[in-house]
């Protein structure tokens, strides 16, 4: 029987123990400040039936959602012809029923659907979970993620939109990064836009496009405006309002000229303004705020449901794609039956944030330790003297262990290294006899003569 040589999908990662704590602290972190702002948590499967999914993210969206093969003999009833075909889209649908859900939004709505007898609206949730992306694997982008969603659905007040700005920069700030930005956008100045060139029906191809400006340059925008039905006087026309610069009140005076003629484009600014209005009146600190706040008007977020306020959040201090992004969307639960029950949500991508606080060095002490002190094991009777004190330091909420084996000394302080824990307790024939045991600084190797109840008071 040959041997299979372990691996991982590409894309996809094991957690060590270290890993798992520092993840949880961002996750504990963002959690409490979503507590803070009244969102409770919910959890849902990780498959969803295949057409829940499908056509919520744009082509480009279906695409990356990664299907699960039907149970048992899924191709004996798929016909013949169709099978010699090889045409895969169309076979989908006969062999697979379930995907891995894609995000947390749209499992979301159909939540919020299922349970509307039992929901209070406005109904604020949050949801820490993974998603699943059939993307190209590359630094920051994983075919694996975790998701930290927050909705509200059943209010149309921005409100809610200028408290997801303070979200984010409470959160952010509290996981120690100091230079991000929080760009907003809003569609309907989107559609604007299209509708002074003259092409509403091309929206989706418009801001699929200009939402690549970061990646492509404006050469590579407009190469792809073209391929998508557009001319080059509409591209004329669209390079001042993509290029747009200023401060967000400056760029909102010059939209509000350009988009003079699309009452639709006017609704937008004034939804921004009323935003910008909202947090300045939330915000004691409001000159730090408003500095990261930023009118990005090539933000587009190149998903179909959005509808209104759109987010996105970068950091300055780490080479990044967006650490986070959202948006409003008037409808989504109408694909599902419930019409006209407007939501607004915002995701944090933990992955990304792992990946800038790891690079930074941000994550705190406390974060990168698991078992606080270890009780050295000499022999039996050394053993049995440590359990009171290991019940003690438990009780006092201390990470301990006792090394379950009376091995050399030696191995029991690699032990200690190889898990970070900083402080061991040596108990030999003379601490037993004295009552006064050995406390090790495990860095830096200072040692104490201290009682049981010292030793748990210093490690408290």
């Amino acid at each position: 029987m040959s041997v299979t040589k372990p691996s991982l999908p590409k894309g996809t990662r094991d957690f060590s123990p270290l890993e798992m704590v520092k993840r949880n602290y961002i996750y504990d972190t963002i959690k409490t400040v979503f507590k803070k702002y009244g969102y409770a948590e919910i959890q849902t499967p990780s498959m969803e039936n295949l057409q829940t999914l499908t056509g919520k993210y744009g082509d480009e969206g279906d695409k990356l959602i990664f299907k699960i093969l039907n149970s048992g003999d899924y191709l004996a009833k798929v016909d013949e012809q169709l099978l010699a075909s090889k045409n895969s889209n169309a076979t989908i649908s006969k062999i697979s029923e379930k995907a891995l859900r894609y995000d947390l939004t749209v499992p979301f709505a159909r939540y919020v659907v299922m349970h509307q007898s039992e929901i209070a609206f406005p109904f604020k949730r949050f949801q820490v979970q993974p998603v699943w992306r059939a993307d190209r694997p590359q630094k920051g982008r994983y075919r694996e993620f975790y998701q930290c969603d927050a909705d509200v659905v059943g209010s149309p007040s921005l409100l809610n939109e200028a408290e997801f700005v303070l979200i984010y920069h409470e959160a952010l700030t509290n996981l120690g990064l100091k230079d991000f930005d929080i760009k907003i956008n809003n569609r309907k100045i989107l559609s604007g836009i299209a509708e002074i060139i003259g092409k509403p029906e091309l929206i989706v191809d418009m801001t699929v496009a200009i939402d690549k400006l970061d990646k492509i340059g404006l050469d590579g925008v407009s190469k792809e405006l073209l391929e998508r039905g557009f001319t080059e006087a509409d591209i004329e026309k669209l390079k001042p309002v993509i290029l747009l610069e200023g401060t967000n009140e400056e760029k909102l005076e010059s939209l509000k000229s350009v988009l003079a003629g699309s009452e639709t484009g006017l609704k937008g600014i004034e939804e921004i303004e009323t935003v910008f209005n909202y947090v300045s009146k939330l915000t004691t600190d409001n000159s730090k705020l408003t500095t990261v706040i930023e009118l990005d008007i090539t933000l587009a977020r190149g998903l179909n449901y959005y509808t209104g306020c759109i987010f996105e959040v970068k950091t300055n201090e780490v080479a990044m794609g967006s650490i986070g992004g959202g948006g409003r969307y008037d409808d989504l639960t109408g694909m599902f039956g419930l019409k006209d029950l407007t939501g607004v949500g915002i995701s944090f991508g933990a992955d990304r944030i792992y990946d800038v606080l790891e690079e930074l060095n941000l994550f705190p002490t406390s974060a990168q330790q698991g078992t606080k002190v270890l009780i050295s094991n000499f022999d039996e009777a050394a053993e049995l003297f440590a359990l009171p004190l290991l019940q003690q330091l438990r009780d006092a909420n201390i990470a301990a262990e006792l090394y379950p084996a009376s091995v050399k000394l030696k191995k029991q302080m690699s032990y200690a290294d190889a898990k970070s824990i900083p402080y061991v307790v040596l108990i030999g024939e003379e601490e037993m006899q004295s009552g006064k045991l050995t406390l090790k600084d495990m860095v830096s190797g200072e040692q104490q003569k201290l009682t049981a109840t010292e030793i748990v008071e210093k490690l408290k």
